[in-house]
């Protein structure tokens, strides 16, 4: 399998070899979609929080007395089915949404994503950048490359002049290679690796 390699200026150089192991996995869409809930699952906060019987303000007397009133006799004010007590079964902030899954099959599922963008022509390469940091050269530049609708570029190790530059735009997101995830596989259409980083990508996830 085989990507494209572009220059800063949008000029094709030739084409990049794309590992087996990485970009030549079978499609496997179960292990995928588990892999994404598993993400999104892990990155919950629970805010909503209800009280408990034991945490809700006041009722340490009998509402009202226990005969003689016609209603149904009552312990506390704090019981469910008052109003103002407390909630039977409501959102706890303590609630732990984390969701295990294997290292082995969370990598699977990420080469079977990064093989269907391979297979599909929406993995290409750029040999290097360089230059100040500025939001409109990096603009110009990923609009002379073959983006269709948003991108994803991934660096080998932090670069401050690419990292500020693609900041600002809605389009690109940038990221470590160490850091590529199945979430985003799925929300940029295409992923332009810098030549550097698809040569680490062995050192990354053979670990």
């Amino acid at each position: 399998m085989k990507a494209d390699l572009y220059s800063q200026t949008g000029e094709k150089k030739g084409q990049v070899e794309l590992k087996k192991e990485f970009f030549e996995v079978p499609f496997n869409g179960d292990l995928i979609h588990q892999a994404l809930v598993r993400q999104h699952n892990n990155k919950r906060v629970a805010i909503a929080h209800t009280k408990l019987r034991g945490e809700v303000r006041g009722g340490g007397r009998k509402p009202f007395r226990q005969k003689g009133t016609g209603n149904a006799r009552q312990g506390s004010r704090r019981n469910p089915h008052m109003r103002g007590g407390a909630v039977t079964f409501g959102p706890r902030n303590d609630r732990n949404f984390k969701v295990d899954m294997p290292k082995k099959q969370r990598r699977k599922a990420l080469f079977s994503a990064l093989s269907v963008k391979a297979t599909e022509g929406q993995i290409m390469a750029l040999d290097k950048y360089e230059g100040e940091v500025k939001t409109k050269a990096f603009a110009d530049m990923i609009e002379k490359l073959p983006v269709d609708r948003n991108v994803l570029v991934v660096i080998p190790e932090k670069n401050e002049t690419i990292q500020k530059s693609s900041n600002n735009l809605p389009n690109v997101k940038t990221i470590l290679v160490n850091y590529l995830n199945i979430a985003d596989l799925q929300k940029y259409r295409n992923v332009l690796f810098l030549e550097e980083s698809l040569n680490k990508m062995t050192e990354v996830f053979k670990s």
